[in-house]
């Protein structure tokens, strides 16, 4: 039996979640401060094996942090040592903002979810562009080549109105990109007012026109850049943003974000509407985000970069992903569950599958 999960139970099923996930990534980051990081890596690292090549860039696993966890770029080192291919920072919005009122992070044990509003809390652009780029120099100088991506994850400014949205997203990308390995429009988070309305293809053309632009601009070259969208999207608008994807010769898409939606949860119907509006994520977008990256790899085919997440929990979940048609696979929530070597356990398990898939076509 694992020790983590009963840990869980002891030390954080009880306690505020908000402050529970403070705590314990703060944890994680004063084991990389103290330097058992270095000592904790080489149990954690990556099989060679795992590397994998999107949109010309190398990373040592398919499999990444999604964003939300470090939402301010105060903890990438830390985390590049517990065995993600890579660690999606965000999101970061241009202005800086609180987010919404607390609480706003609740638990859904049973179902092994996680319902947030946090409304992008975070110190804004300016402020977490150096974060990055002296993390990600850090790595270069550690790593070499062979370093964890670093994503960037990019919202809207709460106050900022809609038909302002497109200069807020190029504040930020004038910013990120230049320190982001990757960068990513997100118009699919539930806790922003109107955000998810920017999903519509008259909305998305403009808006992802300016940011690669944008992104070009500032940092001298083309940064790769990806969409990510909701799985409560008809499967229509997943076919039209496919599409413009498409069009518009986007890196790729994220597939999904958190859900509005509350069907199917085994966690009492009173529990549930304690934790009141959010996204939810976790195991119970296990099939929707299936559904969508199927959906996605049938419009796309190879032409797109795919990064599936939503319910993705274990080795297998990550292979069921890559076997539909994703090229990396994050995952968030089970991070919370499973604890700091969740990494390492999902790497292994791709490992031992690569090993197996040899050895049987020899």
């Amino acid at each position: 039996m694992r020790f983590y999960p009963l840990f869980f139970r002891a030390a954080f099923s009880w306690m505020d979640a908000e402050r529970a996930h403070r705590i314990g990534f703060g944890a994680i980051r004063a084991v990389h401060a103290c330097g058992l990081g270095r000592v904790l890596e080489r149990l954690t690292a990556p099989a060679a094996e795992l590397k994998t090549e999107a949109f010309g860039l190398t990373f040592p696993s398919p499999f990444g942090l999604a964003a939300g966890f470090d939402k301010e770029g105060r903890g990438i080192e830390a985390l590049a040592e517990l065995g993600f291919g890579h660690i999606e920072v965000g999101t970061i919005t241009g202005q800086a903002q609180p987010g919404n009122p607390r609480p706003r992070l609740f638990r859904l044990v049973e179902d092994r979810a996680v319902v947030n509003r946090m409304g992008f809390n975070n110190d804004g652009a300016a402020a977490v562009a150096p974060r990055i780029a002296a993390a990600r120099a850090a790595l270069e100088d550690r790593y070499g080549s062979g370093r964890p991506v670093i994503g960037v994850n990019i919202g809207k400014t709460k106050l900022v109105e809609l038909e302002e949205a497109a200069d807020d997203y190029r504040m930020s990308a004038r910013e990120l990109a230049p320190v982001a390995d990757y960068l990513v429009v997100n118009v699919s988070s539930p806790n922003t007012p109107g955000l998810r309305l920017l999903q519509s293809v008259e909305s998305l053309r403009p808006l992802l026109e300016a940011v690669r632009a944008e992104s070009t601009a500032a940092a001298g070259r083309r940064v790769p850049l990806l969409v990510k969208i909701a799985p409560d999207l008809s499967d229509e608008d997943v076919d039209d943003v496919a599409r413009l994807a498409l069009e518009l010769e986007l890196d790729g898409i994220i597939a999904t974000n958190t859900t509005i939606g509350r069907e199917g949860l085994t966690s009492p119907a009173e529990k549930v509407e304690a934790a009141g509006t959010g996204g939810l994520s976790g195991a119970p977008l296990k099939a929707r985000s299936l559904e969508v990256l199927t959906r996605l790899r049938a419009s796309v085919g190879d032409r797109l970069v795919l990064v599936a997440v939503g319910g993705v929990e274990t080795a297998d979940d990550v292979l069921e992903r890559l076997e539909a048609g994703a090229s990396l696979v994050q995952g968030y929530t089970a991070f919370l569950y499973e604890g700091p070597f969740w990494a390492s356990r999902v790497n292994r398990g791709l490992a031992a599958a690569r090993l197996r898939l040899a050895a049987g076509a020899r």
